[in-house]
């Protein structure tokens, strides 16, 4: 076997040399943080001085992107499916996140539990229960009547379609051209990194990315965090008689920021490696106990026929617009869900990065997107085929607010005490490990995109993100609205990153082609003279 080419002296392609195996440590970049603070607090102090204004001029503003752009988010989303795919079956598929000799830095069970984690934990915990019977009971297309097989089929596939290969696909994009411009090319740079092709040196526009990256990153977190928070205030209201209310859940958000701020100063090897592998523990013992003590041979039946009715169902819905009709729904679920996958974006993006460094690019895709995809078919069978299975049988969820149904549903079934408090403690440890990997992706993003940021920027920004979900709730709890508050700031921010994750991947691939892997692998290529002869 031959020896691997030597790139050194390569300054077009892999990581220079001299660049650390070991973790990268760069000053804060004391303009980008200046500035992402000091809007991020500007714009909750106003918040707080005009919180019927705010709500009125957030849902006004959302209303109109999902009203007039509602077929971009589509189109970006289901673009980003193919060219997630695309990238994993092409020649670049062998190109490594690093040096071509290195290894990936954690076990596959670990980059998988906190992939998982970060991603999407308090959503699937949120809605495993509740988008199913929404669905099951306000059906997604006309012609459906609601309660009837039909609607429990579209049901499963639209709740599979909103969680499994769309949103991985858009992390997988940013997570994708962030490792290989910090781990192939060794840049600096944070978010602004992989721009360079396009960008030319250009600093104003790369500060500019990295402050809007920031400052989405944000408000996406603090969304899942007013998720989170409801859903515990939820637990509490069924187990110990605690009522609903923002007061509550904005005493909930303080209480745990308190705890992730202490498990940002742990790093990220100890805090968030330990709490992610926790909890998956947690989630695999949770689902195997409903699929136990719930309708066992209904799941066994619904996870492959989900599967069936989704993959063939994807190419339609996949491009479903409001053209004829639907408008309202699609604006409040798919549209919704899209701009919410790309508000976090940034976040999960450079959160995959920082834990996928010498992984291969075929690798990195197939384990992102694929695998995530399974566990959400097994998820949605689970959970939801035991809540349509309850609501059929007579237990009315659809009536009771989004963050009660799972624990209604729980208290159906034995051993509900116990299943509660354990869905709760699930809760608390995805709501701390999301809120600590936001931290330092956006204390990263701070200082050049550093593997190990300062832990004092780290603190700020734990800080500002608990603030943020607890001002928001509360502000919006004024007007009826605490959720929607966050939701509407959360997709709002997303819009400008449609078009920022389009210019990345055209970044992307202009380095791809000029990788010295990917000209080997042309140089390998017989030309059709030479084929015809081998054959």
């Amino acid at each position: 076997m031959s020896a691997p080419p030597d790139h050194r002296n390569d300054t077009s392609a892999t990581v220079p040399e001299g660049l650390s195996d070991g973790p990268t440590r760069f000053p804060v970049d004391k303009v980008v943080f200046g500035v992402s603070a000091a809007a991020v607090i500007v714009f909750l102090a106003l918040a707080l001085a005009f919180p019927v204004g705010f709500s009125d001029v957030s849902g006004n503003v959302l209303s109109w992107l999902t009203g007039n752009f509602g077929w971009a988010f589509v189109l970006a989303a289901t673009a980003f499916v193919g060219f997630s795919f695309w990238l994993m079956l092409s020649k670049h598929g062998k190109i490594r996140l690093g040096r071509d000799d290195e290894t990936p830095e954690f076990s596959t069970v670990s980059w998988f539990a906190m992939m998982f984690s970060a991603g999407m934990g308090i959503g699937l915990l949120f809605y495993g229960v509740s988008e199913p019977i929404t669905h099951f009971l306000t059906p997604p297309e006309a012609g459906i009547a609601a309660g009837t097989d039909d609607a429990e089929r579209a049901a499963m596939t639209y709740s599979m379609f909103h969680w499994a290969l769309h949103p991985w696909a858009i992390y997988a994009v940013v997570g994708l051209a962030l490792a290989y411009a910090w781990y192939r090319k060794g840049r600096t740079g944070g978010f602004s990194a992989p721009f360079a092709p396009l960008l030319k040196g250009r600093q104003g526009p790369a500060k500019v990315i990295d402050v809007l990256a920031i400052f989405a990153t944000l408000f996406g977190t603090a969304t899942s965090l007013g998720l989170g928070a409801a859903q515990i205030n939820g637990g509490l209201d069924q187990v110990f008689g605690v009522a609903i209310g923002r007061g509550a859940q904005v005493t909930i958000v303080l209480v745990l920021t308190v705890c992730f701020v202490i498990s940002a100063f742990s790093g990220i090897e100890k805090g968030i490696k330990w709490l992610s592998n926790t909890n998956l523990v947690l989630t695999v013992a949770l689902m195997f106990f409903l699929f136990v003590v719930g309708p066992t041979v209904f799941i066994l039946d619904l996870a492959p026929a989900t599967a069936g009715n989704y993959l063939s169902a994807l190419p339609r819905i996949s491009f479903r617009t409001g053209a004829y009709g639907g408008q309202e729904w699609l604006s409040g679920w798919t549209i919704f869900y899209w701009a919410w996958w790309m508000s976090w974006a940034p976040f999960v993006g450079t959160f995959l990065a920082r834990i996928s460094r010498g992984r291969t690019v075929r690798e990195f895709v197939l384990g992102v997107v694929a695998a995530p995809s399974v566990v959400a078919l097994v998820w949605f069978s689970v959970l939801g085929g035991t809540a349509l299975t309850a609501e059929r049988n007579g237990t009315d969820l659809s009536t009771l607010a989004q963050e009660s149904q799972f624990f209604t549903l729980l208290d159906t079934l034995p051993l509900s005490s116990i299943s509660s408090v354990l869905v709760m403690v699930a809760i608390v440890i995805y709501f701390v490990t999301s809120a600590d990997s936001a931290s330092i992706v956006m204390a990263s993003l701070s200082s050049r995109g550093a593997d190990e940021p300062n832990r004092g920027v780290t603190v700020a920004w734990a800080l500002l993100t608990g603030a943020t979900a607890a001002i928001l709730l509360w502000v919006g709890g004024a007007t009826g609205g605490g959720i929607a508050a966050l939701k509407n700031v959360a997709i709002i921010v997303a819009f400008p990153f449609m078009f920022v994750m389009i210019a990345l991947c055209v970044a992307l691939v202009k380095d791809l082609r000029s990788d010295p892997a990917s000209r080997s692998a042309r140089r390998r290529t017989p030309a059709p003279a030479e084929q015809a002869q081998q054959n």
